[in-house]
This record gives C-alpha cells, structure tokens and sequence, in this order.
C-alpha cells in the first residue's frame, strides 16, 4: 500500500522537538522522493551532523515492518547503515538512520558491483537470526508456494534478508551496503544466494551464470538438490501470483524468469 508522503516541516512541532532532541537544532530538511512505503522520508542536516529519517504513521498496516526493521538492527551486518534511534509519538514511528550517500547496485554481467555485492551477502551468511525478535520464519513466508512435504527444507536459523533489489542495496566506495530491512526472515541460509540470483537474472544474467554466482556461497553448494528445486518452484509461484494480480511488464517479466529458474533448479 503506498503512504502520501509528506516534508519533515509538515510534522508536528512535539514531533519536531522530539527530533531536534536526538540531532540538535534541525538546519535544514530535505525529502527524498524515491520509494513508496514511507509517510516520512527526510535527509536532516543538524547540529550532530546528517541523518536520514524515514517513518511512518502509527495507525498504518505497515507499521508493524518498520518496527520489525528498528528491532533487527542492532543485530544487523557492518555492511547495513546504523540505526541511531527510534521514536512512537503524536501518531508518527520514526526511525533516524547513518547516512548512506551511495547509488543503486548495478547487477549488469561484468559490472564491478557484483565482487562488492558478493562480499556483502557474504557478510551476511555468518548472521545468526537473533532469539526474541518476532520476525518472520522463511517455513511461513513460503508455505502457501512450496511444494508439499518441501517446507522442512526453508528452515535454518540464519538471518535473511530475501530483498536483493539493486534499490535496497547500495555502493558506497568500494563497499556495498544493505539497506530496506522491513522483513527480515529467519531461514535456511541458502535462499539469499537464490532471491540474489533472481535479481542477477533481471539484470541480464543468463539462468546458468546467476546460478553459477549463488554456488560462490557454501550455503547454495550444501544445499540439497531438493531444497533448491523447491525454492525455484515456490519463487515462481510466488511471481506469477504476483504478475496475475498486477499484469504490469515487469512483474510479468519477473514471473517468467522466476519459472526459469524453477526449471533449471528442477533440471
């Protein structure tokens, strides 16, 4: 559901000073436009220096992920930006963030991001999902897509991330950063190297080369034929439930490299 953004000047003076509490005198406020599930989403130049805040009213659907986000990250990877606080007031979750002046990761075949990407989701694999968090089990996320008696194969205790979207990951000199943490997942550490080389194929990868850059990582190499027949079977299911409900060109696009892939894991 997209929320109606509005400028950080637009909050509520308690919402201000409540800010201004955790930055020092705000100087000055710019509103990011990209992305669509933040009400607020604000690069604030202040007294302690430059944060990113983005937020979300406290009464919308999706507030429920932001706070999932704010609970995840100290837990997170170096490579994901510092979460500095987290604020619920006068209707508003917000959450201020390390600025990340990076760009979008491109995926192309031959691109220099890929090593960059590649040590990044490296980074990750060593997280173990922390105890205590509600965050969503992979078994859940999959269930109504895998095949029958598949579902055991989804579980682990890694902390995923499942999201590999170029906009969610960011090049910051000779670093990429993971960024958009509003469903983190705890699973079997092989399915980011999967969700990774389905993105690798939008960018243009053949099914074979995206594969053959998830087998970089000991957990798709471990990974039971089985398991990644059924990751391919439910991701392409997953896609073309979503290319049914919104028939634009690139989720359809997406449907059909999703069954792509199903049929080369299943191969």
């Amino acid at each position: 559901m997209t929320i109606s953004r509005i400028d950080f000047d637009q909050l509520s003076a308690e919402v201000r000073r409540a800010v201004a509490d955790k930055t020092g005198t705000v100087q000055r406020a710019v509103t990011a436009r990209g992305g669509m599930n933040s009400g607020i989403a604000s690069l604030l130049e202040a007294e302690s220096g430059s944060v990113f805040v983005k937020g979300i009213p406290s009464d919308h659907p999706q507030v429920g992920a932001q706070r999932r986000e704010a609970a995840i990250a100290p837990h997170l990877p170096t490579s994901c930006p510092r979460l500095y606080w987290h604020l619920e007031l006068d209707g508003w979750s917000l959450l201020g963030y390390e600025v990340i002046d990076g760009r979008h990761a491109d995926y192309a075949p031959g691109s220099p991001d890929l090593p960059l990407v590649e040590a990044a989701l490296a980074e990750l694999q060593t997280i173990t999902a922390p105890s205590g968090i509600a965050i969503k089990n992979a078994v859940d996320r999959w269930a109504d897509y895998a095949p029958p008696g598949t579902l055991h194969h989804f579980e682990g205790d890694a902390l995923l991330h499942t999201d590999f979207a170029p906009d969610n990951v960011l090049i910051v000199g000779d670093r990429a950063r993971l960024v958009d943490w509003a469903w983190p997942t705890r699973g079997a550490a092989w399915i980011d190297p999967g969700a990774l080389a389905l993105r690798l194929m939008e960018a243009g990868h053949p099914v074979a080369a995206a594969l053959d850059f998830a087998g970089r990582f000991p957990s798709w190499r471990a990974a039971e034929p089985e398991a990644l027949a059924a990751f391919g079977t439910a991701t392409s299911a997953l896609w073309r439930e979503i290319a049914e409900a919104d028939t634009t060109q690139w989720k359809r696009g997406m449907a059909e490299r999703a069954t792509m892939l199903a049929h080369a894991l299943s191969a």
